[in-house]
């Protein structure tokens, strides 16, 4: 004769289904990219009409940093926000630079990016290439 589990009841079986759900909703849940703060720099950026550039620009690479030093990649866009502001800053090669990384990151943004190298390109004097 097989041996069979004695039921006890339904407060057994709620008691297991809530410490079921409260362990599974215990970790939040984890994210492809390091958004960090990210969401908030654009927002004030969008709000104040670009608000301080500098200061916006030295928050998104330290953001950058801890995304580097944490081994997280870091969300679509803000490489291109950074070279955004870096030509608001007047800084031409940084602008070049972020959009070249936006661009080998992620890949589905090359020809907007392309557009956009062409036209920091050309604002800085050189020859498009």
């Amino acid at each position: 004769m097989a041996a069979s589990l004695p039921i006890r009841g339904p407060s057994v079986w709620l008691t297991v289904l809530a410490t079921a759900l409260i362990t599974g909703c215990a970790t939040p849940p984890s994210t492809l990219y390091d958004w960090g703060t990210y969401p908030q720099a654009l927002a004030v950026h969008l709000r104040q009409a670009g608000g301080d550039a500098a200061r916006q620009a030295s928050l998104l690479e330290e953001h950058l940093q801890r995304s580097a030093g944490a081994a997280r990649a870091a969300p679509p866009g803000l490489h291109a926000h950074l070279a955004l502001l870096y030509t608001q800053l007047g800084n031409e090669a940084l602008a070049v630079r972020h959009l070249q990384m936006e661009k080998t990151l992620y890949p589905e943004s090359a020809a907007y990016m392309d557009l956009l190298l062409k036209n920091a390109r050309k604002s800085a004097g050189e020859a498009p290439k």
